[in-house]
């Protein structure tokens, strides 16, 4: 399984998704390529309350508004189904949406897909033009791209 190239057009998909607005669940179908005109950091995490991505996901919170001031979105995909991204997002207070992959479609466009763990803990960022601008796709273990590694490669574009 290859991810796609930087510079490359990255794979457009549709997913369901959640996002948590005033402590309500706003449930929606997220395309890709309707977001063209600012950049998309795309988050893919194993699990909804592990700690890892626990420790990811709110540390990627706390940074939004800098995220904001760049211009950029940030969506969360993992396998698990809406029920659980709204669990997760009201008990960890997240903000930013979560997509649902159940089918394992858009990991596998990605190349993020791990047997026996099912995602990969990988960050694609999308352009404005809707290119992939940067990419990390772990091998394993619960390291992942801080807010600041991000933001930096976001003022770059």
């Amino acid at each position: 399984m290859t991810t796609p190239e930087i510079g490359e057009l990255a794979p457009d998909f549709t997913l369901p998704g959640i996002t948590m607005v005033d402590g309500q669940p706003a449930k929606t179908h997220f395309t890709l390529s309707e977001r063209r005109g600012h950049p998309v950091v795309l988050a893919f995490y194993p699990a909804d309350n592990s700690p890892g991505c626990t420790a990811q996901l709110c540390s990627y919170e706390d940074e939004m508004d800098a995220f904001r001031e760049l211009g950029a979105e940030i969506w969360g995909i993992s396998r698990q189904n809406a029920g659980s991204h709204e669990k997760f997002a009201r008990t960890k207070r997240l903000g930013f949406p979560l997509l649902s992959d159940e089918k394992g479609d858009v990991v596998q466009a990605y190349g993020v897909g791990l047997m026996g763990i099912g995602v990969r803990r990988s960050i694609f960022i999308i352009d404005a033009e809707g290119k992939l601008a940067w990419k990390h796709v772990a091998l394993l273990g619960m390291t992942f791209q801080t807010a600041k590694t991000l933001q930096r490669e976001l003022v770059k574009l």
